[in-house]
């Protein structure tokens, strides 16, 4: 009777497992960018609404945006469900942004062949920077037996000043104060945490584990919440029990909106979306009517300045796109034969080198764009400056000038003046002292309304 009691029980329990809501696995792969932000931060709301008991972020990234990064971390802080930083599969990393992040879940793992570090700041990476090695920290005195043989004359050495701007001090110090609070929060080695912001250091998933940067090290997406079961951490509420061996899971991947606004978020992409914009609204002010190009280009000038508006753009790069975008225009109005052409065109190429304002792993606007900018600004510039010259060479077919040497018919004439019929007018004419009516004749000058005349024949 104590078996089929016993039976029962671990039927009911396994009918009742599978009701349980699914744990929910989210993938950040890539830059850690606005479109990252956006899909951590609504999907781990969506898992706080379903009353999901655990979230999995598989992590593999190179870093990225510092304000996305942010944002991310405090979504997770803010989280009423578990964070589960995954950093998987093997061969992936959490660098730079990636180790933040690592930092700030209530779960930290990886799986085999993975890595983590290289925190360090990317704005301070270049000649000077944090890559050309590792700063010294200051001295520190040490404590003196017999402070009374210390003399005015035999004063402690100084310190000596640190290397490196004020401004990396500022930044640096800022980083290893978020890292190491992290750390405190999540009881995680802070010691490593800074190493790895000073002195750009990694790990691998073993060491990691070894030195308690992580919680432990997992294969798969089964053996992580296997080790995660029975786990206590920390939530706003106080402390929370996991409880997540033989969960089902649900992986929700990135949806359209991830994708769209991933790909105009790409400096790249942005910058010619821009330029599209500015052109298209250009050629729909020069040809009212068209429409298409109007309407292509205020859909593409709205997206990339959205997209700009969620990086970190520089406002002089920016100046100089749209000075280069107006002396081009310019040349169209006022050919200038290519000064101000090649003019604009320096300007836009400088305005793309310097427009993205970080030096973040996938946001640099790559050099064929820009070379592709200055093409297409050469050869607008050579067509205008080639269209003005012919204009230039052409003959003149309106106005006064289009009078001379174009045909007309007496109407009558006396004594060396008379009135012809030219261009579909009557005009008051001068010329030989005898012109028969219906005569051909040709239009040899023109003052004021009054025109010079000849025969065909007579004409120079």
């Amino acid at each position: 009777m104590a078996l089929i009691l016993l039976f029962a029980a671990a039927s009911l329990a396994g009918q009742d497992r599978p009701s349980l809501p699914p744990v929910i696995v989210l993938t950040a792969k890539g830059p850690v960018s606005p479109a990252m932000s956006d899909y951590i931060r609504r999907n781990l709301g969506a898992a706080a609404a379903r009353g999901s008991p655990l979230v999995v972020l598989k992590l593999d990234t190179p870093g990225g945006l510092d304000t996305s990064m942010r944002e991310i971390i405090q979504a997770i802080l803010a989280s009423p469900v578990p964070v589960a930083a995954w950093v998987a599969p093997q061969g992936g990393r959490a660098a730079s942004a990636g180790t933040y992040i690592l930092y700030a879940s209530h779960i930290a793992a990886m799986a085999p062949a993975t890595n983590l570090g290289a925190a360090t700041p990317v704005s301070l990476t270049g000649p000077g920077g944090a890559e050309d090695g590792p700063r010294a920290p200051l001295p520190v005195a040490p404590p003196r037996d017999d402070d009374s043989q210390a003399t005015p004359a035999d004063p402690p050495a100084a310190p000596p000043r640190p290397s490196g701007t004020a401004m990396e001090a500022k930044v640096i110090n800022d980083a290893v104060a978020y890292i190491r609070g992290l750390a405190e929060l999540r009881g995680r080695n802070a010691d490593w945490a800074e190493a790895a912001v000073r002195r750009g250091e990694s790990l691998s998933s073993g060491a990691a584990a070894a030195e308690g940067v992580i919680d432990f090290v997992a294969a798969d997406l089964v053996a992580l919440l296997n080790q995660a079961d029975g786990r206590v951490v920390m939530m706003e509420g106080g402390p929370l029990t996991l409880a997540t061996a033989g969960l089902a899971h649900e992986v929700i991947t990135p949806d359209w909106r991830t994708a769209i606004l991933s790909v105009i978020t790409n400096p790249n992409v942005a910058l010619i979306l821009m330029l599209v914009g500015v052109y298209g609204i250009i050629l729909e002010f020069l040809n009212p009517g068209v429409l298409v190009a109007g309407t292509v280009g205020g859909i593409s000038l709205i997206l990339g300045l959205y997209a700009l508006a969620l990086l970190p753009v520089s406002y002089a790069g920016i100046g100089l796109i749209l000075l280069g975008l107006a002396l081009i225009v310019a040349e169209a109005f006022a050919p200038s034969f290519g000064v101000l052409g090649i003019g604009g065109t320096a300007a836009l190429v400088l305005g793309a080198v310097i427009l993205i304002d970080t030096d973040a792993p996938g946001f640099v606007v790559s050099v064929p764009i820009i070379a592709g900018v200055a093409v297409a600004g050469l050869i607008s510039t050579l067509i205008i400056a080639r269209l003005a010259a012919r204009s230039f060479a052409a003959r003149v077919v309106s106005g006064a000038e289009a009078m001379i040497g174009a045909p007309a018919t007496v109407l009558d004439w006396q004594k060396g003046q008379g009135h012809v019929w030219a261009k579909g007018e009557r005009w008051q004419a001068i010329g030989p002292e005898v012109l028969p009516p219906q005569e051909p004749i040709c239009i040899t000058a023109i003052s004021g309304l009054v025109l010079q005349v000849e025969p065909p024949g007579h004409a120079t």
